[in-house]
């Protein structure tokens, strides 16, 4: 069991909208400021989605260099790019999200129900995605969202060989409307399927909205790490709004500490994480 705690925090998402969530930072003084709140108090992560001048989901080429060079100055966190953008982005400007130089990135290992949408993730685009994080020299994060998209990571990696810095890290996305369910039945399961990866593989697990506290606890007893943050949930507890993203990391790092494993340090996640 690992004796720490990745904390990634992804603070914005591309679901939400600024109207419906005051708080949710969309401006890229907004995200900076929760990066250096949520780094103070323990996240080693951050995943980044971003949106326009009008608060809309985009995946603009110039808004990404510019985000990820302005994390880097102002912290010390690993800076990973969201390939998934919104569901109904092009696989062009997904790839190209690449291009902005993230130290990691997510790569979705299959096509899922998502709500009233369906997130694409072809086989062809998600090799793709793998190859070309292998020659740019970023890390993956393999974003699992239904059991049968951990089988498709086995295929992946015996074909195409190991993500950069060879070490494979997964997150388990639970609790979205047609992807698996949040509890902690589902969790156990999905880590028993582990085994079947490249030893000393790791996972982190994210439950979308009341699943988030279940999740975070199976996670740690389990040897997990945990995501959390307001892409993932807007509601601290029944009928109290999140406040922040730190709100969100402040409750992973107390149930981390609780757990007897502290936050990493962003240098002790960056080891883990091979980069």
């Amino acid at each position: 069991m690992t004796t720490g705690t990745l904390i990634t925090v992804a603070p914005t998402g591309a679901e939400s909208a600024k109207a419906e969530v005051p708080a949710l930072p969309v401006t890229l003084d907004e995200l900076l400021l929760t990066a250096k709140e949520c780094e103070a108090l323990g996240a080693a992560v951050i995943h980044v989605h971003l949106r326009d001048d009008e608060a809309k989901p985009t995946l603009d080429q110039g808004r990404l260099r510019a985000t990820v060079a302005a994390l880097r100055e102002s912290t010390d966190l690993i800076v990973q790019l969201s390939s998934g953008g919104a569901v109904t982005d092009p696989e062009a400007a997904r790839l190209a999200v690449l291009d902005a130089g993230p130290d990691m990135a997510s790569c979705t290992m299959g096509t899922v129900n998502f709500g009233d949408d369906v997130f694409l993730n072809r086989w062809e685009f998600i090799v793709d995605l793998h190859t070309r994080m292998q020659e740019k020299g970023i890390v993956p994060e393999y974003e699992i969202f239904e059991l049968g998209h951990l089988t498709a990571l086995q295929r992946l990696l015996g074909k195409y060989g190991l993500p950069h810095g060879g070490h494979v890290h997964v997150d388990f996305v639970m609790g979205v409307p047609g992807g698996m369910p949040g509890t902690t039945a589902t969790l156990v399961a999905a880590q028993q399927m582990l085994r079947d990866l490249p030893a000393g593989t790791t996972f982190s697990a994210t439950g979308i909205g009341r699943s988030t506290i279940p999740v975070m606890l199976a996670s740690l007893s389990a040897g997990g790490h945990l995501r959390v943050g307001m892409e993932d949930t807007v509601t601290y507890a029944k009928g109290r709004p999140v406040e922040s993203n730190m709100q969100l990391v402040a409750r992973a790092v107390g149930f981390a500490q609780l757990a007897q494993r502290p936050p990493l340090t962003t240098a002790e996640a960056r080891q883990l994480l091979g980069l």
